[in-house]
């Protein structure tokens, strides 16, 4: 954990800023074991902390573009949460770091007040890194002393912060690319392996059942509030391909005219292409080269496509004679697969999809299908059922997990979801098509 101690809590509020100079959340879940519970909490914690090792207070202050956050943020929002509503709504002894941080990183939670304005997190120069990281500490070392006391619904909130935390250390990483991709000297956060030079895999087609399956998280067990209640869909003849869409056929699409065929585009997925010139996938230059979070390099030919949006994923998937699968055909496509395996975020460093891989890991997969409340669905009681309901208008669902993604943090119920304009996430896509 960070280091570091705050003096004199009990004038918080009057102290000056000092000088000194990295999605669905809301749950319904059963608080793990204790002992598993705090062990989790400790390594989810330091993890997050060393995603923000190597990173400069300028580093960590800026906010590339008002849908991203400063690492900074990143790093006080998760503090906010387990604050807010685990220690302050049940540890009566325990005394806020400072009170005017829930105003800085509260993010959009309307029961706790107001709040500072999303676009300008990148404005926050105090307080400083060093400061955040001493937030940190205090919230941990709270945290500890206060465990083994806490009831069972607060456990069941330190759960919650868990899974909430480690879906920002994804943000986290994705914010830090965008944020270094800014900069005309292409910073590295770390090292990568050149490119492995892989054959790329030929694509079979897998036939997905049809009739009534069953969809969603079971009732034992973590998840979020929106992958519940489990229930029965109807699937129509499909077939799945057997991997992710690759640079390569990507390169193929650019090179047919893809990016300037109408016909191949929604109406407002033309109007964003023509509007934002958007002409290959984020991070993508004419000389093959694409900027990592390793610095720029090679395009991996036979490494699965990322940082596309569904706009373009859609307009790929009509060009390649297919379509996007729908939630519950892939969601049933990956019901037997392991989600601990494939291509995840292990521990803190520079992080890149790569070729072969399993059906979880690498990048996140666009479908066809809306994020929408499933038939009796209700949000979390509390501010925390903010979460996901109140965004169920103008998303898309992603299915699977990223290279970013906290091994063991997703499962094949899990519904990512993200504004069908949005590319900054490691986010590619599978094909399906009728059968």
């Amino acid at each position: 954990m960070a280091t570091g101690r705050h003096a004199e809590l009990a004038q918080a509020t009057q102290r000056p800023f000092s000088s000194k100079g990295r999605i669905p959340m809301a749950t319904q879940a059963r608080a793990a074991p204790f002992g598993d519970l705090a062990s989790r909490l400790s390594a989810t914690r330091k993890l997050t902390l060393d995603l923000a090792a190597s990173l400069s207070d300028a580093d960590a202050t800026i906010q590339p573009f008002p849908d991203a956050s400063p690492a900074k943020w990143h790093l006080a929002h998760t503090s906010w949460f387990f604050e807010t509503f685990v220690l302050r709504d049940h540890a009566p002894a325990y005394r806020a770091f400072d009170e005017r941080y829930g105003f800085l990183f509260n993010s959009y939670y309307e029961a706790e007040g107001p709040r500072h304005a999303r676009p300008r997190r990148g404005m926050l120069s105090r307080p400083s890194l060093d400061e955040v990281r001493a937030y940190r500490a205090h919230v941990d070392e709270a945290l500890e002393r206060a465990l083994p006391k806490l009831p069972p619904a607060a456990l069941e909130l330190v759960e919650l912060g868990i899974n909430h935390e480690q879906q920002h250390q994804e943000l986290f990483l994705t914010d830090i690319l965008a944020t270094f991709a800014e900069n005309p000297l292409e910073p590295a956060y770390g090292e990568l392996p050149p490119p492995a030079c892989l054959g790329e895999e030929p694509v079979s087609w897998h036939r997905g059942r049809e009739g009534i399956v069953e969809i969603g998280a079971p009732a034992a067990g973590f998840a979020f509030d929106a992958e519940r209640p489990r229930h029965r869909v109807f699937l129509s003849a499909h077939e799945m391909a057997n991997r992710r869409v690759t640079n390569n056929q990507w390169r193929e699409f650019i090179a047919d005219g893809g990016y300037s065929t109408p016909t191949l585009w929604l109406s407002e997925g033309w109007d964003w292409v023509q509007r934002e010139q958007v002409a290959a996938p984020l991070y993508w230059r004419e000389d093959g080269s694409e900027f990592t979070l390793g610095g720029r390099r090679e395009i991996d030919w036979a490494a699965p496509i990322s940082h596309v949006s569904y706009y373009e994923s859609d307009a790929f998937a009509r060009w390649a004679g297919a379509r996007l699968p729908a939630e519950a055909e892939w969601e049933d496509f990956a019901a037997s697969a392991d989600p601990a395996r494939g291509n995840q975020l292990d521990g803190a460093g520079a992080v890149v999809p790569r070729p072969g891989g399993d059906i979880f890991g690498d990048a996140w997969e666009w479908t066809q299908s809306a994020f929408a409340s499933y038939p009796g669905f209700a949000p979390a009681a509390g501010a925390v059922g903010e979460y996901n309901g109140k965004f169920m208008c103008g998303q898309f669902v992603l299915k699977g997990a990223s290279c970013a993604t906290p091994r063991g943090h997703s499962r094949a119920s899990y519904r990512n979801f993200f504004p069908p304009h949005a590319r900054w996430q490691f986010a590619g896509l599978r094909l399906a098509r009728d059968a």
